[in-house]
């Protein structure tokens, strides 16, 4: 049995007719009848009762019918692996980000390489933050990544994906919840919740600089492992968070208000960062529809 007894059994299946299914084939009808006795004698079965007026499937072909089209179906996946393996059609590419702020980027990203491209697999790493996702970049664990970065780091390119605000998170409690914006400098006083100091994260960063531009030093109080962690120690009135805006559109923020910093604060960049020296075609396909998911904002050039 090999496929042209399967590809043939599946047209006369389909076609419940010898001649029909012989011109779908583009053969002559006795080549085709002959190819399902040899493939009734290989299974020992008989495929259809044929009678001068009708054919149809006996419980044998009936039951042959849904394994016949996976094979042919995964005859063709095969086909089309090989024939597109050399232009990136295949392959894992895996992509670090940091968390909730980046969901949306993620997803639209994934959803791309799946319509475009579905033989690349997307592996995502989620909770990789700034410092630690250009690390894994240099060390080839990661292929791309999503994160808040100033400037594109040496040996790597990069992209601005999205344009974001930087915004303070206080329990709705707080005397400040509510207000339409919030200066750093009204913040020296309260009690920090961050990350981890070895998550390298670029958001903790900018928030001390911030701050000791406005002349202190935060008083950090608690640390968190995550975004969502961190908001529930701020809703329990721990302390107050430093993040950005998109941020919020995949946690809870019950018992939270969220302050955009003062007119005049600077923007928060998101990037697509990879090695400038790639050479995995599966990579290079999903930069290219990156592009097409992920546009850079008017005004903003690739770096």
């Amino acid at each position: 049995m090999d496929l042209h007894h399967i590809i043939a059994f599946l047209a006369v299946a389909e076609e419940l007719h010898f001649g029909r299914a012989a011109a779908r084939l583009h053969i002559a009808q006795p080549p085709l009848s002959r190819t399902i006795q040899q493939l009734e004698r290989h299974l020992g079965a008989t495929l259809f009762d044929r009678t001068t007026r009708r054919v149809r499937l006996t419980p044998q072909g009936e039951a042959l019918v849904p394994a016949a089209r996976e094979i042919v179906a995964a005859f063709d996946t095969a086909e089309r692996i090989v024939a597109h393996a050399g232009q990136g059609a295949v392959g894992r590419v895996a992509i670090g980000f940091a968390g909730p702020s980046s969901h949306a980027l993620i997803s639209a990203l994934a959803q791309q390489v799946r319509h475009d491209q579905p033989g690349i697999e997307v592996a995502l790493s989620s909770t990789t933050y700034g410092a630690e996702a250009i690390n894994k970049l240099r060390e080839g664990t990661l292929d791309i990544a999503i994160v808040r970065w100033d400037s594109t780091p040496p040996g790597m390119r990069s992209r601005i994906v999205r344009i974001d605000r930087f915004v303070v998170v206080v329990p709705d409690t707080h005397p400040l919840a509510g207000r339409e914006s919030v200066s750093m400098a009204e913040l020296a006083e309260e009690p920090w919740i961050f990350l981890e100091p070895s998550s390298g994260s670029s958001l903790r960063d900018t928030a001390i600089r911030l701050a000791q531009q406005a002349g202190f030093i935060p008083r950090i109080v608690q640390h968190g492992p995550d975004t969502w962690t961190i908001m529930a120690l701020v809703a329990a009135g721990v302390g107050l968070t430093f993040t950005v805006a998109s941020a919020f559109g995949n946690v809870i923020t019950t018992g939270l208000s969220v302050l955009p910093l003062e007119h005049g604060a600077e923007e928060a960049h998101a990037r697509l960062i990879w090695r400038a020296e790639e050479t995995s075609p599966a990579v290079d396909r999903v930069l290219e529809l990156s592009e097409i998911a992920l546009p850079t904002p008017e005004g903003y050039a690739e770096g």
